[in-house]
């Protein structure tokens, strides 16, 4: 007989005020821990990521963005600046544990929902908040947005040659990573109430997300202001490594090289000019010079074919897969990184069921994979269930 599976955050209440990626994903984070999550929304609108869609694509009348980011939620519409609404959800308030919002610095203050207005009627309320740029400063109140917070960070200037402009980060990274500290904030703060019976307040922001991404680059030119960004050649895959790290074209793909000594890969490969390169110092001398015969060397033969050579010498390398080949690939499927979320027939536009693909927490509990079939709700969905169940009836 197994012991029964119990979530970490099981039992845990999460209001999720937030919007679009950071917030929103850190409370889904929570819920992929265990905890309850309801999502309060705007009526009529929503949350603004129901209909700014990723690549354009949605699925019954949500983004499939939406889905991804807000699935295992509850979803109930307030309209803040309604007194009897508001009224309402402070009375949700009292009973929650958790409270997740990200909007611009001051707003919850206005609606009266702000750390310090909660903690007068909720002592216990751990509460996370993220922001664009941080509280104070003469960035404060610029629009919160992941390529602006990653421009003003310096982040697109670590990628790509000397001879390219900035090169920012495709994928939303500092709204990903604001998520994960808000997670892991909110996390510690509930352990901290469950030994100390205090709540707290979690805060942190893009800007301070993606600086803390760069904390080995900021740390070292801090004690060292002549260490600065210097970008290599077209091969080069960080300003502050030596040869050969970086990707290099086969004649099927790329394949990519990281740290390694530079004659061993001489010796695998033939390169006898490789071989003699034994002061590490002229990895950086003749960094574009060793990458420009790498390249030339490479593109003779498959991805494949130099995998089978390097992997059985213990060579650190890998090959570059595009999205395609990556999701075809038997690692991919050995990670089971995917589940099925499924809103049904009762709760969609056509009456259909709705069945979507996304991803799930890359979280591993007591060996178990944490996934979820629950989907993000339609706009005010769950509004009669939770009236029921939290809101006192009003007296006739």
């Amino acid at each position: 007989m197994t012991d029964e599976f119990v979530r970490p955050l099981d039992g845990i209440l999460v209001l999720d005020f937030s919007q679009f990626l950071a917030g929103p994903v850190a409370a889904m984070r929570l819920a992929d821990l265990g905890a309850r999550v309801i999502k309060i929304e705007r009526p009529g609108t929503g949350d603004i990521g129901r209909t700014l869609a990723f690549a354009g694509r949605t699925a019954d009348g949500d983004t499939v963005s939406f889905h991804a980011m807000n699935r295992n939620k509850e979803g109930i519409t307030a309209d803040l600046k309604n007194p009897d609404d508001l009224a309402r959800v402070r009375e949700l308030v009292v009973k929650a544990d958790v409270i997740i919002q990200n909007f611009r610095p001051g707003v919850m203050e206005r609606i009266g929902l702000d750390y310090e207005s909660v903690r007068a009627i909720n002592p216990r309320i751990v509460y996370g908040s993220a922001s664009g740029y941080g509280d104070e400063g003469p960035w404060k109140d610029r629009p919160g947005q992941d390529l602006l917070a990653q421009s003003i960070s310096g982040l697109p200037w670590l990628s790509g040659s000397r001879d390219d402009g900035p090169v920012p980060v495709g994928l939303s990274i500092a709204d990903h990573l604001t998520s994960c500290h808000i997670a892991e904030g909110v996390t510690a703060l509930l352990f901290r109430r469950e030994r100390t019976g205090l709540g707290g307040h979690a805060q942190t922001s893009l800007l301070e997300s993606t600086l803390d991404l760069q904390f080995e680059l900021l740390s070292t030119h801090l004690n060292d202001s002549t260490v600065t960004v210097q970008r290599n050649g077209k091969h080069s895959a960080h300003a502050f490594l030596s040869a050969p790290y970086g990707t290099y074209p086969t004649s099927d793909g790329y394949l990519a090289l990281a740290m390694n000594p530079i004659p061993t890969i001489g010796r695998l490969l033939g390169l006898s000019e490789l071989e003699q390169l034994t002061d590490p110092e002229s990895w950086w001398n003749e960094q574009e010079k060793i990458e420009a015969l790498l390249a030339s060397h490479f593109a003779l033969n498959t991805t494949q074919y130099w995998l089978d050579i390097l992997d059985a010498a213990d060579v650190w390398c890998a090959p570059v897969l595009t999205l395609e080949e990556l999701v075809a690939h038997e690692g991919f499927e050995a990670l089971r990184m995917t589940q099925t979320v499924v809103r049904d027939s009762g709760h969609t536009d056509d009456g259909q069921t709705l069945s979507l693909s996304t991803t799930r927490s890359p979280i591993r509990i007591d060996g178990r994979i944490l996934t979820s079939d629950k989907p993000a709700p339609k706009l005010g969905q769950h509004n009669a269930l939770v009236d029921a169940e939290f809101f006192s009836p009003v007296e006739a």
